[in-house]
């Protein structure tokens, strides 16, 4: 099982060498995305001005494609403990600070015991972090 982040998914949109690995990945195993990166790749592509109909199609894909973990009371908590962990380590490495979502995604794939897929340094040294860089 493996857990697809919004880096995975922005990789996999523009047709990368990333984005590849996030495609082998959709065929070859069970594939999660945390609701949180749905969002987020919304916020990118507005911002980048794509339009909502792409945007609702890429979104779709995604939704089809893998299965979406949804945020619940018990992963909040695991959440804020996560993003602490990952704050913390960000300072220790004179790195700019995570993201909730970050922390959103990393208690999911914690929860679900499965690896996570990303390219976000603020994930680098954790267990069960497969690094598309």
């Amino acid at each position: 099982m493996i857990v697809l982040d919004t880096y995975a998914w922005v990789e996999y949109f523009i047709g990368s060498e990333g984005g590849k690995i996030t495609r082998e990945h959709l065929r070859a195993e069970n594939t999660f995305t945390p609701s949180i990166v749905l969002a987020e790749l919304s916020r990118k592509y507005l911002r980048e001005g794509i339009g909502e109909k792409e945007i609702l199609t890429r979104l779709n894909f995604i939704a089809a494609k893998t299965t979406i973990a949804n945020i619940d009371a018990e992963l909040s908590l695991s959440a804020a403990r996560a993003y602490l962990e990952l704050y913390e380590a960000a300072k220790k490495n004179k790195q700019g600070g995570p993201s909730l979502a970050d922390g959103i995604v990393l208690a999911t794939a914690r929860a679900l015991k499965a690896r996570l897929l990303t390219g976000d340094e603020h994930f680098r040294g954790l267990p069960d972090i497969q690094f598309m860089n």
